[in-house]
């Protein structure tokens, strides 16, 4: 089976996808700060990340769906699962299995979350960021239209909103004073 609306149904699955992850990932790093900036509860901006992760999932099931049954294009069903003997463009393709592997873990995790460890599923659910930078590479080297303004613009956006949210969560972990084993300093130079 293919024709131009499995195209279409894959490229728009997979820019729509990688906005989504983005918008999962940002929400993962805001949710970890303490009160996220007193704008909204913690419990919120979670649910709202666990949500939008479930629906990256199934946009991530009708984006392989979509590339399986195109025939126009060799890949079949297990080389979305298992990253080696892709025909078609097979080091892109198998960087978005790879990153598909990862997401299916930290997903299996995540669901198992209260069977493990806080350090144990921590360790694993940083894994995502992987698995997002792996699925933007993926798009951008196999994608058609990845030198469309439009995709490009997208990539551009998605990059610029994990870099910062990722760099301003590190400057915070690493200028919180009890993570550099000192006690806070008040203004007049004593210990508080």
């Amino acid at each position: 089976m293919n024709g131009p609306l499995l195209w279409y149904v894959n490229r728009g699955s997979g820019v729509a996808l990688l906005a989504l992850l983005s918008v999962v990932v940002v929400l993962g790093i805001v949710s970890t700060w303490g009160s996220a900036g007193g704008r909204a509860p913690r419990f919120l901006l979670q649910s709202l990340h666990r949500n939008l992760a479930l629906l990256a999932v199934l946009m991530l099931v009708a984006h392989i769906g979509s590339a399986v049954a195109d025939t126009y294009v060799d890949i079949r069903w297990w080389q979305a699962l298992v990253p080696a003997g892709a025909t078609y463009r097979p080091v892109w393709l198998e960087l978005g299995t790879w990153s598909l592997d990862i997401i299916l873990v930290v997903t299996a995790t995540s669901l198992l979350r209260t069977r493990l460890g806080h350090r144990s599923w921590r360790i694993v659910h940083l894994a995502a960021y992987a698995a997002w930078g792996l699925a933007l590479v993926h798009g951008y080297r196999i994608g058609t239209d990845s030198a469309q303004p439009g995709t490009r613009w997208v990539d551009a956006v998605c990059i610029a909103v994990v870099v910062f949210a990722a760099t301003a969560r590190l400057v915070t972990v690493l200028l919180r004073p009890h993570r550099l084993g000192t006690a806070p300093v008040d203004h007049v130079g004593t210990a508080s």
